[in-house]
Order: C-alpha cells, then sequence, then structure tokens
C-alpha cells in the first residue's frame, strides 16, 4: 500500500486535518486514569471522594497504593498518543513545518478530553500530568520551566494546587520565550494554561483564604 499516493489522492484541507486529529486526540484525553483505575477496578469512583475531581492527587489522597502508577501511567501515555498521532496526521498531509502548530493542537484537545470526558459525563480532571507530559513532547526547555517550577513549589509548600497554577501560567510564557512566537501557537499555549487555571480556580480561592489542604501521604485503608 503506497500511503504517500493515498494522501495525495485525498487532498484534505487543513480545517479537516485540524478537525480530525482534533477529535482523535480528544477521545484519547476521555480515558481518564483516576476514574478507569477507581471506577472499574476499585469499584468506587474517585469523584465521589474528597475534592469530588478525577485527578492524580485526589485519586492519591483517597486511595493511595500502587494503582497510583497506573494512574500516573495512563494519563501520561493518553497525552503521548495524542500528540503523536495528531503530528502523525498532518505532516503526512502538510509536511514537518506544521509538526509544532500539530503539537499544541493536540495536546489542548487531549487536555479539553481529560477535563471534559464524554464518556464519563464530562466530569474529568484538572489536566496537570497530562499537561506536563505535552511539555514534554513539545520541548525539553518548556519542560524543564514547567515541571522544575512545580516540583520546587510542591516541595517547599506541600501544594500541589500552587505548584499546578504555576505550571499552567509557566506554559505560555516559555512556549513564548523558548519555542515559538509565531501567533497560533502562542494563542493555544495561553488557551492550554487558562482552561488549567480556570479548573483550579477553587483551588486558588482556597489558597487565598489559607485552607488549601497539603499534598499528604494518607492511604485509605
Amino acid at each position: 500500500m503506497n500511503w504517500n499516493a493515498i494522501v495525495k489522492e485525498l487532498n484534505l484541507s487543513p480545517t479537516v486535518l485540524l478537525l480530525l486529529s482534533g477529535a482523535f486526540a480528544y477521545l484519547c484525553g476521555c480515558f481518564n486514569g483516576a476514574v478507569i483505575v477507581s471506577k472499574y477496578i476499585l469499584r468506587d469512583d474517585v469523584r465521589t471522594h474528597g475534592s469530588g475531581n478525577a485527578g492524580l492527587t485526589n485519586f492519591f489522597r483517597t486511595f493511595g497504593g500502587a494503582l497510583t502508577l497506573v494512574v500516573i501511567l495512563l494519563d501520561v501515555v493518553k497525552a503521548i498518543v495524542a500528540v503523536l498521532a495528531s503530528v502523525w496526521i498532518i505532516d503526512s498531509f502538510l509536511g514537518p513545518e506544521s509538526a509544532l502548530i500539530a503539537k499544541y493542537w493536540a495536546g489542548l484537545a487531549c487536555l479539553l478530553g481529560h477535563m471534559f470526558p464524554c464518556m464519563f459525563d464530562f466530569k474529568g480532571g484538572k489536566g496537570i500530568l497530562s499537561g506536563g507530559t505535552i511539555a514534554i513532547m513539545i520541548d525539553w526547555r518548556l519542560a524543564l520551566l514547567v515541571w522544575g517550577g512545580f516540583i520546587l513549589l510542591v516541595a517547599l509548600t506541600r501544594y500541589v494546587s500552587l505548584g499546578s497554577v504555576y505550571a499552567a501560567g509557566a506554559f505560555p510564557f516559555g512556549t513564548w520565550f523558548l519555542v515559538s512566537r509565531e501567533p497560533a501557537v502562542v494563542a493555544l499555549s495561553v488557551v492550554l494554561g487558562a482552561l488549567i487555571i480556570w479548573k483550579h480556580k477553587e483551588n486558588i480561592k482556597r489558597l487565598l483564604k489559607g485552607k488549601e489542604n497539603k499534598l499528604s501521604f494518607h492511604k485509605k485503608s
């Protein structure tokens, strides 16, 4: 089978390509690790505990244990698959110069799936782990800026939400200064970072009031 001939024959428009790759990335994002493990393995939906969030932090606080690693693996792998597939689809039709925009576009779509999964009543997580994986897929310097500050803040304060808000804010700035100043790329990075901050709005309120929960290593019995 001559893939290049098939690609040329299809002659899809950039808009269609973006929609196709975005739809696939969104569906990848819908495979929420915390919900899948808690609901189908532990038979105890994580969204009925703690903050009600379907994310890694709430899962760890509620259940702990080795299954936390499974949640991490699922959320990392889905982001990798979403980005690689999007780059492959768009690169095949538009060429390698479109790879960067494909990564940001897929990253945003994957995060939307993680935050608002259609298969789980649109109640998902806040996107930090998947977002951090996307940063790694885009540029190691961006990943260093995002992850370095996140780890430092969490280590010093034990506030995961504080590190998360920093990472979300650093993402568009890192994109501008380290990756690209192309308007479409910067715009996608701003939307991506803003979404994560918006998902942490309640955490921000609690941080300002001094009522935010710190990271603990409590494990549910």
